[in-house]
Parts: C-alpha cells; sequence; structure tokens
C-alpha cells in the first residue's frame, strides 16, 4: 500500500482512538498522539529499506527515495521495483517491529500501548488486504 494511503488511514484510526483516550489524555497529548499516530503508519514502512539491504547489499533504495522525497511518497512503484517478492518478510518485519513497540510501550503507558497495536494492526491489515488483491 502506498504512503499516502497509510497516511489517510492511519489519520482516521488515529482520530477514532482519540475519542475514548479523550477521558485518559488531555488536548495537548491527544494531538500528539494523533500526530504519532500517523507518522507511525507512514514510516513503520521504514523497515523495507533494512529488508532490501539484506537483499541486495546496499542502501541504493533508500538513497534514491532521500535524492527524491517528493516522488517517494507520491509514486512509489520504482521504488523496489527491482526486488522480487518481499510480501511475507514485509509483513513479518511489521510485526516483529511492532510486537517489539508494543511491548516497550506496555512499560510506560497501556493506552498508548494499546493505540500503538491498533494502528499497527490497521496498517498490516491494509497491507494484506492490497498484496491480496482485496483493496
Amino acid at each position: 500500500m502506498y504512503s499516502r494511503e497509510h497516511f489517510l488511514l492511519g489519520a482516521v484510526a488515529a482520530g477514532l482512538m482519540l475519542v475514548p483516550l479523550s477521558r485518559t489524555f488531555g488536548p495537548l497529548v491527544l494531538a500528539a498522539l494523533f500526530g504519532y499516530g500517523v507518522l507511525l503508519s507512514v514510516f513503520v514502512d521504514l523497515d523495507h529499506f533494512v529488508l532490501t539491504r539484506f537483499r541486495t547489499g546496499d542502501w541504493r533504495h533508500l538513497r534514491a527515495c532521500l535524492a527524491e522525497p517528493t516522488a517517494a511518497f507520491g509514486d512509489q512503484d520504482w521504488v523496489f521495483e527491482d526486488v522480487d517478492d518481499m510480501e511475507h518478510e514485509r509483513i513479518l518485519s511489521h510485526a516483529v517491529v511492532g510486537g517489539a513497540l508494543v511491548a516497550a510501550l506496555l512499560v510506560v503507558s497501556v493506552p498508548v500501548a494499546v493505540f500503538t497495536a491498533v494502528l499497527l494492526y490497521v496498517h498490516v491489515l491494509a497491507d494484506l488486504l492490497r498484496d491480496n488483491d482485496l483493496a
């Protein structure tokens, strides 16, 4: 799924979760959580660059995106076009990174950990729906 789509899904999911969290946190924390949620929804995909580094032996994909960030965010078809089938590794990586992040956040704040877990679930579900041509 494209970053712009994850951005929109993250914004909707984060916004919806702020409603019950408004009983726990004040406006400043809620605004920070919303920003965190949207950024997490997009930037969890940075693990793809680590995966391609292991597969190709270099960072050329990351360098290409850093050189053209607007194109990397807007039209991503070219970014990993020379890397074969990464669907399973992408989802596995999200599960590992997400699980570790949620576990660490449980020590800090259970509501923030749950917020994070739901956002990552939405992200992975969207990826799986797209990978299976259902969205």
